[in-house]
């Protein structure tokens, strides 16, 4: 597998929040070709390592694999889109960009999020964030019949960033959409390769959640089926290092995967934890810590469920995530991916009873 290939296929798929289909297609093409594979109506994905028993102890690998996007709300009468959110977006950083329109048959309608021009605006506009009502999704169309049949737009087709992905092998960049939370996907993939056919004390279940962007949705779902002992939660994380004092910065590109103490909705279980982050020491990956005041991830819905369960997660740091543009390291991957497989190498019944 050219995880490089896998990372950029994952990107530029299309998959906003309840519409992850196309994201789930390329997954069952890159995972491993004798494990099983189920998927239940919520779009959930679950893969089964070949090598599972049944008997021994469950953990879940997580990642979401819906990305934040809009939906139609309704066709203007100058043929342009009024649209809703999926998922947390600042408005500001939303206009003057490419989306793609889902259309009735299928097909991907290249349209642009407009504003009012600076020409049209009064004094106050121009030094006011626009409101989500002031802007539209144009595809070209010029009236609502236009809209609806000769673009074959309908009333609640889902809507996605169009940015093509793009590595800089000299600088160790990835930009593109969508990496919260693909690598996500993308990890979940590449650790049950690494671990192919090797002899465990666990069983592994990916498990590829939909609808994470609407208040982790999907997740609720997966840990009730998968029922895991314990869980690793894979996550496009948001960078900090451009945004806060250097002094403050704790998910900074290329310094690491991150893995976080606390945030809005979970307490990291601190045994695991403090394990992963010695066992990151003795094998020398580099890692990050952080304490985070807001935000959460499917570890929210996992670590309340069945009876408890022990759960880190292993953020991917990107710049910028929440907008149609994130840049990321393949380093900080590879040492996130790295970690996780080291972690379920040495977990058994034991070591998880600690925790």
């Amino acid at each position: 597998m050219n995880r490089l290939e896998m990372i950029s296929a994952l990107s530029n798929a299309f998959g906003p929040s309840g519409f992850e289909d196309d994201v789930l297609a390329l997954v069952r093409q890159f995972a491993p070709k004798d494990a099983r594979m189920e998927e239940d109506s919520l779009r959930n994905l679950y893969i089964h390592r070949k090598e599972n028993t049944g008997s021994r102890p469950v953990v879940q690998l997580d990642a979401h694999s819906d990305e934040v996007g809009f939906m139609v709300q309704a066709i203007r009468p100058n043929g342009t889109l009024k649209y809703i959110t999926l998922g947390s977006w600042v408005h500001s950083n939303i206009p003057a960009h490419k989306v793609k329109v889902r259309a009735k048959d299928g097909s991907l309608i290249s349209g642009v999020v407009a504003a009012k021009p600076p020409h049209f605006m009064t004094a106050e506009e121009k030094t006011k964030m626009p409101a989500l009502d002031e802007m539209s999704i144009d595809v070209g169309a010029s009236s609502p019949e236009e809209a609806r049949d000769g673009f074959g737009i309908r009333v609640a087709a889902p809507v996605a960033p169009d940015v093509a992905f793009e590595y800089d092998e000299k600088h160790d960049l990835m930009i593109g959409k969508a990496f919260d939370n693909r690598l996500g996907c993308a990890a979940i993939l590449a650790a049950m390769e690494a671990l192919a056919g090797e002899e465990l004390s666990v069983d592994i279940v990916g498990a590829m959640a939909s609808q994470e962007e609407m208040g982790t949705r999907g997740a609720n779902v997966t840990a009730r089926h998968v029922k895991p002992d314990i869980a690793i939660v894979f996550e496009g994380s948001p960078a900090d290092d451009t945004v806060v004092e250097p002094w403050l910065s704790q998910t900074a590109v290329h310094r690491g995967p991150m893995l976080r103490h606390i945030d809005a909705r979970m307490i990291t279980n601190p045994r695991f934890q403090r394990w992963a982050l010695d066992l990151a020491e003795d094998m020398r990956i580099p890692v990050q810590e952080a304490v985070r005041t807001g935000g959460a991830t499917n570890g929210a819905p996992i670590h309340l469920s069945n009876q408890g369960v022990p759960c880190i997660v292993i953020g991917f740091p990107v710049r910028y995530i929440h907008s149609h543009y994130g840049i990321a390291s393949l380093a900080d991957f590879e040492n996130g991916v790295k970690l996780a497989v080291e972690i379920i190498r040495k977990l058994d019944a034991k070591v998880i009873g600690a925790f």
